[in-house]
């Protein structure tokens, strides 16, 4: 991994520019140009080392959401992950070492259509999501400082 891709995944978790152009401002103050730090990004996304680059809301301001969960048979682990990571209204999803071993988070414009999508997972899949509607709200910085050695 050059000097680039390292500090893409580890200078910029926090204070994205909000910007019309934000990964011109990005390149600028890496003293590179913006079409290779695009493509420094897309190279990281086929990689699976940055799954999304976007903006995180407060969900209750711009729409609603879940997190969910599912007990997925270990050979199928990396295909349902694929069809709930197909979804735009995923957030994240991450593997448990648990029964319900795959938990996703969607957040969707309407209630409706976070059912729709939740339907449409357990269609697609054969496996019934766990949902975990939000009870409280708690404010988890998700920023993990990284090191290389």
């Amino acid at each position: 991994m050059d000097c680039l891709e390292k500090s893409l995944l580890n200078d910029f978790q926090r204070d994205f520019p909000l910007s019309e152009t934000p990964f011109a401002v990005i390149a600028a103050s890496l003293g590179v140009g913006e079409g290779e730090l695009i493509s420094s990004l897309h190279a990281l996304q086929s990689e699976g080392a940055v799954s999304r680059v976007g903006p995180v809301f407060q969900t209750d301001r711009v729409g609603v959401s879940t997190l969910a969960a599912m007990a997925v048979p270990a050979e199928r682990l990396e295909e349902v992950a694929g069809l709930v990571n197909a979804y735009p209204e995923t957030n994240h999803n991450y593997e448990r070492e648990h029964h319900f071993n795959l938990w996703f988070v969607l957040t969707a414009s309407t209630q409706v259509r976070l059912r729709n999508v939740l339907k449409e997972i357990e269609q697609r899949s054969g496996i019934e999501p766990l949902v975990l509607p939000m009870v409280e709200a708690y404010h988890i910085d998700l920023a993990f400082g990284l090191q290389w050695t």
